[in-house]
């Protein structure tokens, strides 16, 4: 029988990684607001961008990059190196980057007002917002969960899917919390990305933390960033301790090394 969860014919936003679609069995639930968690480094832009070119090229869906930190120039840049040209694509009118600074959105701020023109000028169907980190420096606590409330709120009554990267301080070591001031419950799914050490190598790790209304892959699986983007790798299996950061090889592991130790001595 199958798994309530899965809603499989469910309509899916794919985000045009093949094997991270596949942890997502098929991608994210269609208008649902996700949020994208990592520290500097871990490819959360890639990613995002990934994700928004793939709405466009393969389902026909504008889509909009909302940066509160950093230039358009610099996006472009950073495209390019992966050989995708967003300049073309705001000509075309399929893209554009909105560039501005997050008291435009919180307390008195209007986001139809921001958003609501370029929404309408690429017909836009996924928007990035790159970061919600940034809405901390307007307000406490509560205001931040009240406004991200407000900002999920109007993606959703416009149908649109949304990712919210999320910057989180920690490089390495212990775990860390989603977030400092209490948003997961507002989103629908969420994803980490972090660093871990591994045999005095560093490597990257995702994992699927949350995904309201279906089902999804339970690994920590290994991704890297690649001339032509993020690509996932298979699951961590041989290690236990990943997320606190204080990786050990697993007991099955162990075993397999003590025995090939043991042959080569014979």
């Amino acid at each position: 029988m199958m798994d309530p969860l899965s809603k499989t014919s469910a309509p899916r936003v794919k985000t045009g990684i093949a094997e991270f679609d596949a942890m997502l069995r098929g991608g994210f639930m269609k208008g649902d607001a996700v949020m994208l968690a990592g520290s500097a480094g871990t490819g959360k832009t890639t990613l995002a961008l990934q994700y928004l070119i793939n709405g466009i090229r393969t389902a026909g869906e504008g889509g909009i990059y909302l940066t509160f930190e950093q230039h358009p120039d610099q996006i472009y840049r950073d495209a390019e190196n992966f050989g995708w040209d967003l300049r073309k694509m705001e000509a075309e009118d399929k893209l554009r980057i909105v560039f501005t600074s997050p008291d435009l959105l919180v307390g008195e701020g209007d986001p139809e007002s921001l958003l609501e023109e370029p929404i309408r000028a690429v017909n836009a169907r996924r928007i990035v917002v790159d970061s919600l980190s940034h809405l901390s420096m307007f307000g406490k606590n509560d205001d931040i969960r009240q406004e991200t409330y407000r900002i999920v709120n109007f993606f959703k009554l416009r149908g649109m899917s949304a990712l919210l990267i999320w910057e989180s301080p920690q490089m390495l070591g212990q775990s860390y919390s989603i977030s400092d001031v209490g948003l997961s419950f507002l989103v629908d799914a969420i994803v980490s990305l972090k660093f871990v050490e591994i045999d005095s190598s560093i490597r990257r790790a995702m994992v699927v933390l949350k995904m309201r209304g279906s089902d999804h892959d339970k690994s920590l699986r290994e991704y890297e960033v690649t001339p032509t983007g993020i690509k996932v790798r298979a699951p961590f299996k041989d290690y236990q301790g990943l997320m606190s950061g204080s990786p050990t090889r697993s007991s099955s592991e162990r075993f397999v090394d003590l025995m090939r130790k043991a042959a080569k001595e014979k």
